[in-house]
């Protein structure tokens, strides 16, 4: 016959502390460290009446990342943030950046920079980037296209180093041409297409029949006309 059972004591049984247990409770401490850091760091840039980080604050990190402030690695970081306002950040979307990108101090900052311009290369991400350049761009409300001398500058930071040449002669198109004062995203899009799909410069496989903007028929038949 079995031995009774011990006696409950009324005490319950402890519960173990696994080693997953404290492998969660050190992680959480160093996540809630960093993110004390990624804070303190927005708050050392940030203009206190505004309480976002204003175009001043973002060239003094510029200066003291050795980046200037027209680099397109801004504009990628902008992006990475998901910043809604061109020349801000604010605290919400400073740490959404820093935390994805692992950097609580300007070093790490800097050194996150080269790994960012890898991940905006993969072609869906560059696109996401492309698009998102027109509408951090858009500093008015309700604004919807971008004047030509702008958009300009936008294609030589953002396309330039992937299509020096068509940008170099679609950017002397844009200025000398009197029919566009402004560019909307469809055509902003569209020229991106224009310089991923179509050979340059003999325009093979440009049929304008199908759905190009009209203004890239226009720059391919000025084209044309340069070249015989």
């Amino acid at each position: 016959m079995r031995r009774a059972s011990a006696k409950k004591t009324g005490q319950p049984n402890p519960i173990p502390f696994s080693h997953t247990d404290l492998f969660r409770s050190a992680s959480s401490k160093a996540s809630s460290k960093e993110m004390e850091r990624i804070d303190n760091l927005f708050y050392s840039y940030c203009n206190r009446s505004s309480g976002m980080i204003d175009p001043e604050g973002i060239e003094t990190l510029c200066s003291d990342m050795e980046v200037h402030h027209t680099d397109v690695r801004i504009l990628m970081l902008a992006w990475k943030m998901k910043a809604e306002k061109q020349g801000y950040f604010t605290l919400e979307e400073w740490r959404r950046g820093l935390k994805a990108l692992r950097a609580d101090t300007v070093s790490k900052l800097k050194k996150a920079l080269p790994e960012l311009e890898k991940e905006v290369r993969r072609p869906t991400n560059f696109l996401d980037l492309y698009s998102y350049s027109f509408r951090y761009c858009l500093t008015e409300e309700k604004q919807k296209s971008i004047d030509i001398e702008s958009i300009c500058q936008l294609l030589d930071l953002v396309l330039g180093s992937q299509f020096r040449a068509q940008v170099d002669y679609l950017i002397e198109y844009l200025k000398i041409q009197s029919d566009y004062k402004v560019i909307n995203m469809d055509q902003w899009l569209g020229f991106y297409r224009f310089c991923n799909e179509i050979s340059f410069p003999d325009f093979s496989g440009y049929d304008p029949e199908l759905a190009w903007p009209l203004i890239l028929d226009n720059f391919v038949e000025w084209m044309r006309a340069k070249q015989t």
